[in-house]
């Protein structure tokens, strides 16, 4: 069973006495998803985003490919039709929309070349879904600088622990996902529309339409994820997973769609700094590291990896995004 954590009264005062962080440190422990109740974002905001972004997607091809990830050029903003994601490799059956945190031409990390930094790309009449988007992003991480917060004392942390190191200065990123029905018969077989995976950073805050298809590894196995589009789904990064040495897992999941209708979701990742190192907390009780690399689902072995977050993500974004990024790096080395 994923459990539902009620946050709003840790939002009012996260200095009174409360049972959210005990209740949060359980989650990430047992299950490392948990349901974030008393969030505080409108309903209204989340119906606004479902629908400017199916207004997005029924556009035309062409329409669609003005603003492609193509076009967004290092700064890796914009659509990718149905099947431009690879997850391990293959294809996922899921057209989506990136988004970030925008940064102006004049920007440090702009000027440098740094990947995924940039401004946000948005059709040329595409007001609607800016502005909602834009909402909703200040929002949600809001929403989940708090939880970290949760998390922090759940650790035995200081409160502001993450706020003042690891996302001081977050990489933020913003995900339209539409998965249409899954296919019947052979052609559907063995296919996802996200297949297994976990998440690269810190934390993932998912919104969606209230269509189900979202699945956990839990501890018992595979288990659908309750899709009640009023709570906010929280799964937890590898980043976060390493950082706390396998107390907190980044739990596996996946999605296929078996409703009959497109089912939206609108993954937030509040990730560490682009030049964060994350290394791992003295706590003293986390899971051994020995055989993490056989449990995981990629073989990774969270307890080796070095570098920066900057390199840990860039490195994975060429595995999804293969040929894009190929042309994207190529593109750079022209340039200079």
């Amino acid at each position: 069973m994923i459990p539902v954590v009620d946050i709003s009264a840790w939002l009012v005062d996260p200095d009174a006495p409360s049972s959210v962080p005990a209740e949060i440190d359980r989650a990430c422990r047992e299950v490392g998803f948990f349901l974030i109740a008393g969030h505080g974002i409108a309903n209204a905001d989340r119906l606004a985003m479902d629908a400017a972004a199916r207004a997005f997607f029924a556009r035309s091809a062409s329409e669609k490919q003005a603003v492609s990830l193509a076009s967004g050029g290092r700064a890796w903003r914009g659509w990718f039709p149905l099947g431009g994601e690879l997850t391990s490799g293959v294809p996922d059956l899921k057209e989506g929309y990136y988004v970030g945190r925008h940064l102006p031409a004049d920007h440090p990390a702009v000027v440098a070349g740094r990947l995924l930094a940039g401004p946000n790309l948005w059709p040329d009449d595409g007001g609607a879904l800016a502005a909602v988007v834009d909402r909703w992003m200040v929002q949600v991480e809001r929403v989940g600088q708090a939880v970290l917060g949760a998390m922090a004392v759940g650790l035995g942390l200081d409160r502001r622990f993450f706020a003042r190191t690891l996302t001081a200065d977050p990489t933020v990123l913003f995900r339209i996902f539409r998965y249409p029905p899954h296919p019947a018969g052979v052609e559907g077989a063995g296919r996802w529309g996200v297949a297994e995976h976990s998440d690269y950073g810190l934390l993932t805050l998912l919104a969606h339409d209230g269509r189900p298809g979202l699945e956990v590894h839990s501890p018992s196995g595979w288990v659908g994820v309750p899709a009640d589009p009023e709570l906010i789904v929280c799964n937890l990064g590898d980043m976060l997973d390493r950082l706390t040495g396998g107390r907190y897992r980044s739990t596996p999941h996946r999605v296929r769609n078996h409703a009959e209708g497109d089912r939206l979701s609108f993954p937030f990742f509040l990730d560490p700094g682009w030049d964060a190192v994350v290394d791992p907390l003295p706590l003293g009780d986390g899971a051994a590291a020995s055989g993490d690399t056989l449990a995981r689902w990629d073989r990774a072995n969270l307890r080796a990896v070095s570098g920066t977050y900057g390199d840990w993500l860039t490195a994975k974004v060429a595995k999804v995004f293969p040929d894009l990024y190929d042309a994207v790096e190529s593109a750079s080395s022209t340039a200079d």
